[in-house]
């Protein structure tokens, strides 16, 4: 047999000592060194954890908003859309009504020369028929060789003198 002391297997004195002194700082790192360290690892992972939980927050608000401020916009454009068209409608309605009163104007200003014009002319069929009536007085006595200052006899003379006139132009 191979004597205790060189057989590489058993463990040498010191090796048990090492073991415990290993286990002795062991347990006391597990017990005053490491509860210090995990809670400062904890603290920091909950500060991570608080941290992206508003940036999480933060970044759904900004998502709120930005949908909030397309709706907005959105309607700010179906606004200025509405208010366009109303403009246009009324813009149309505007020209139409312009265009109405200057018809209405037109026919106004057409109705006024005619009925000027009907006047001026009845004024001038008047004041024609008199001068007409005149002459024709003059021009036939002078033909029928008599003074014809009798107004009845005026008169009968310048009525069938116009009746001719009348019928030649019919």
């Amino acid at each position: 047999m191979i004597p205790l002391e060189s057989n590489f297997l058993v463990p040498d004195a010191t090796f048990i000592v090492e073991v415990i002194a290993f286990a002795i700082i062991l347990f006391l790192l597990g017990k005053f060194v490491l509860p210090p360290i995990n809670k400062a690892m904890e603290a920091r992972q909950e500060a991570i954890r608080s941290e992206f939980s508003q940036l999480e927050q933060a970044k759904a608000d900004a998502e709120s908003d930005k949908a909030a401020y397309a709706a907005q916009l959105t309607e700010a454009r179906q606004e200025a859309n509405r208010i366009r068209e109303e403009a246009r409608a009324q813009g149309v309605t505007i020209v139409s009504a312009a265009r109405d009163q200057a018809v209405a104007e037109q026919a106004r200003v057409v109705d006024q020369g005619k009925s000027q014009l009907e006047a001026e002319r009845q004024q001038a069929a008047h004041s024609l028929r008199s001068d007409v009536g005149s002459l024709a007085t003059t021009l036939a006595g002078k033909i029928v060789g008599e003074s014809l200052e009798d107004s009845a006899v005026q008169s009968r003379v310048v009525e069938r003198f116009l009746a001719d006139l009348e019928s030649t132009e019919n």
